[in-house]
């Protein structure tokens, strides 16, 4: 038995004043073919689950490209079809094959390319064939379109956010597909649009009670696999919005009706989902008043996580116009500053203009007399199993005591480890300040005392009803109230 593995993979933030090339995969994470790292990456699990079953059950595994570029504005034409001819390619020579895996995002949009994955899965089927099985995992903050159910046999996507089971997505997907291939099993699958764009966290109920009942289904009677597809509302694509997709064992009434059943209930839990996001003066105000250590305040829409920069000064200028000193902050994406930084070195004073460079929305630059902490080159943070490049940073001292990581490979915040190791206790910060909308929980819930949700406007399109999409043409909350009662019509 013969299977290909691939990954490309990257979130678009369709309104994101950055743009994204090939440097930006080069600079998260390229793997040529063989050169898949032992340890998975978010997308790229297929790969070392892949090389698991094989190695233990005696198949061949033919490793194509992995690449994932840290979220951010539209990717280049030339960008995309270079990665997607590069992987048609190496899958050409590979074949024949009998089955293709395939570790994507599904949010990713590139200049006149709306649906990258569902092209890339539709001229993999054009060369494979209908007989070879596809299966692919994909991230919930995406797009399932038409293109890709129709084309891959297997869909699994991550139940968790924070993305906690992307390991269990790949097995899943490996699995699949070698039942497939088996004759143990034949796909069908059925998808159920819920017609609405929500953060769903599965940290909290409603969803975490929610997704436990959906791995109970797998497994039992014909249920092969559930997955839930949150969107991403920062892409303006025709198929944004949440869906249910169910996959049974040659039953397709019965996926029918269970991702209908399970897509009204996800409907129903509209606007009841997400944590309370507190506006940053509310925000201090609270953790000023709060006896808990370490203090957890995040901005989540100055999330780079979400492809914006991730260099807003609103909140850290807020914390300095308070007072406070005991904080750590991290990050602001700054490449310049911490170039100057290196040039002073360690322990130097000096004025520095850092922050708030990419757009009018992420407030001004911060000047302020600081002193270099520390400097680290290729630092580093966890994910899961996974290591997240952070590239070069500088730690900075504030007036008043108050310090700041400055990096320059964008990245939301993840782990502790973001802050330990660049020579900070984040146990012993009385607030630790960070940017994500909830990837960040399952880390840092281990050791805060508290964690406080702050709502600071800036470049991200947070609401909605007034994002202004040009793509989407079907009604979808909260866009409108009641957008099947508005279908029918």
């Amino acid at each position: 038995m013969r299977i290909f593995c691939a990954s490309i993979a990257t979130e678009t933030n369709t309104f994101s004043p950055l743009r994204t090339d090939f440097s930006d995969f080069q600079e998260s994470f390229y793997a040529p073919p063989g050169q898949h790292p032992v340890t998975p990456t978010l997308c790229s699990a297929v790969f070392t689950e892949g090389r698991l079953r094989a190695a233990k059950e005696g198949w061949d595994l033919i490793e194509g490209t992995a690449t994932w570029a840290e979220p951010g504005g539209l990717v280049s034409r030339e960008t995309y079809e270079q990665l997607r001819d590069e992987v048609l390619g190496q899958l050409r020579a590979a074949m024949p094959v009998d089955g293709v895996i395939l570790g994507l995002h599904g949010a990713m949009v590139a200049q006149d390319y709306l649906d990258c994955e569902g092209d890339l899965i539709s001229r993999i089927r054009a060369l494979v064939g209908p007989e070879v099985v596809i299966g692919t995992s994909f991230d919930p903050h995406s797009h399932l379109t038409a293109l890709r159910v129709d084309n891959a046999d297997i869909i699994v996507a991550f139940k968790e956010f924070p993305h906690t089971d992307f390991v269990e997505t790949g097995r899943a997907v490996v699995d699949l597909v070698l039942r497939t291939l088996r004759g143990e099993i034949t796909p069908t699958k059925a998808v159920f649009d819920c017609h609405m764009i929500e953060v769903l966290p599965t940290s909290r109920e409603p969803m975490r009670s929610f997704i436990d009942r959906a791995k109970d289904m797998e497994g039992t009677g014909d249920i092969l696999s559930v997955s839930f597809i949150h969107g991403f509302m920062a892409g303006d694509v025709p198929d944004l919005g949440a869906k249910v997709i169910v996959t049974t064992n040659n039953n397709p009434a019965e996926a029918k009706q269970i991702a209908r059943d399970l897509g009204v209930e996800l409907f129903g839990f509209r606007g009841a989902t997400r944590p309370t996001f507190l506006k940053p003066e509310a925000a201090l105000d609270q953790a000023l008043a709060s006896d808990a250590k370490p203090i957890v305040l995040t901005d989540v829409w100055d999330n780079p996580g979400g492809g914006v920069p991730g260099d807003s000064t609103i909140l850290l200028r807020a914390v300095m116009e308070r007072g406070l000193s005991d904080y750590a902050f991290g990050t602001l994406w700054d490449p310049m500053a911490v170039k100057i930084c290196f040039s002073a070195g360690e322990g130097a004073t000096l004025p520095l203009r850092f922050g708030g460079k990419t757009g009018a929305h992420a407030g001004a630059p911060i000047d302020a007399e600081v002193t270099v902490k520390k400097l680290e080159r290729n630092a580093w943070q966890y994910f899961g199993e996974s290591i997240v490049p952070l590239g070069d940073c500088a730690v900075i001292v504030l007036p008043g005591g108050g310090e700041v990581i400055l990096n320059t490979n964008r990245s939301q915040s993840f782990d502790p480890s973001l802050f330990s190791n660049m020579g900070i206790d984040p146990k012993s910060k009385k607030y630790l300040f960070i940017k994500s909308t909830n990837h960040f929980y399952d880390a840092f819930a281990k050791i805060a005392g508290e964690i406080i949700y702050i709502d600071v406007h800036g470049p991200y399109p947070s609401d909605p009803k007034t994002n202004g999409y040009r793509h989407v043409k079907r009604p979808l909350w909260p866009i409108v109230d009641d957008p099947f009662a508005q279908k029918a019509s």
